[in-house]
């Protein structure tokens, strides 16, 4: 049996099948752990979206932000925006199914046997572990009963910035949702900026990669994440394993292996 940690789908089907082929995926004996953005801006979303719930009993994954703007969509939170590719998921007969399957996902998943935690964006620096997990199944909870209509109707906004233990409702759910799916740099005081995109060289002024903290608590364990298409895979730091390396951007999709640490890539 083997464990692989995959990074961002986000449609990009052929590639996605490619990497089955490539680490010769045996459902009898392996798991897919998946960083999120399963979907959009590739070309099928739609393909990738059933091809992943077709090998659900051997596949979990977190939410990412583009998984979750397809929910809001979907609930009439927001509209599509000009790059979407999600018309054919939102027209599609099997809509219902598959998007209450997605709406399931946690934001986290931990792998004890690899002393492993996989989010979509991190852990955010200022935050322990077990805050981490705490935090994450609030909203998860949220998800999966009758608040996820006000859930989504309040998920878009870049604040509050940073974590305050007052926060409540939707301004509470937002900050962590933020914080799971959409982090990248964070100042000193744990604040994100959730404007800036680009390399982790290349910071805002007051600002550096949510890995380089110096504070950061969940040091105790491999933090695997998506999101970040611009690293190329590479943090720096030891058990901080990006995964992203930019599939549907022309890059390539890329497996961990967690056993052994191997990484296997198709090329997009």
């Amino acid at each position: 049996m083997s464990d692989y940690a995959i990074g961002d789908l986000q449609g990009c089907l052929e590639a996605f099948d490619c990497l089955l082929k490539k680490i010769a995926f045996n459902p009898d004996r392996d798991r897919l752990f998946l960083a999120g953005d399963l979907i959009n801006r590739g070309p099928d979303s739609l393909g990738t979206l059933r091809r992943v719930y077709q090998l659900r009993d051997n596949v979990h994954s977190v939410l990412g932000n583009h998984d979750l703007h397809l929910l809001a969509v979907a609930h009439g939170a927001t509209e599509s925006k000009r790059k979407d590719t999600l018309a054919e998921i939102l027209n599609a007969p099997d809509r219902v199914e598959l998007l209450g399957w997605l709406q399931q996902h946690p934001l986290l998943i931990d792998l004890a046997e690899h002393n492993a935690t996989l989010t979509h964006a991190g852990i955010p620096p200022l935050w322990t572990l077990a805050e981490a997990r705490s935090r994450a199944a609030e909203v998860e909870a949220v998800l999966k009963d009758d608040r996820c209509g006000e859930f989504f109707a309040h998920m878009y906004g870049n604040q509050p910035a940073g974590w305050d233990d007052s926060l409540a409702g939707p301004d509470r759910w937002r900050v962590i949702t933020n914080h799971f799916t959409r982090m990248r740099f964070v100042n000193t005081a744990g604040e994100l900026d959730l404007t800036t995109k680009g390399e982790a060289d290349a910071p805002p002024r007051g600002f550096l990669p949510w890995f380089l903290h110096p504070q950061r608590k969940a040091t105790g364990t491999r933090l695997l994440f998506g999101h970040w298409a611009a690293l190329e895979g590479h943090t720096g730091v030891a058990k901080v394993d990006a995964l992203d390396t930019g599939c549907v951007w022309g890059g390539s999709l890329t497996a961990l292996r967690l056993d052994d640490l191997t990484r296997i890539q198709c090329h997009c």
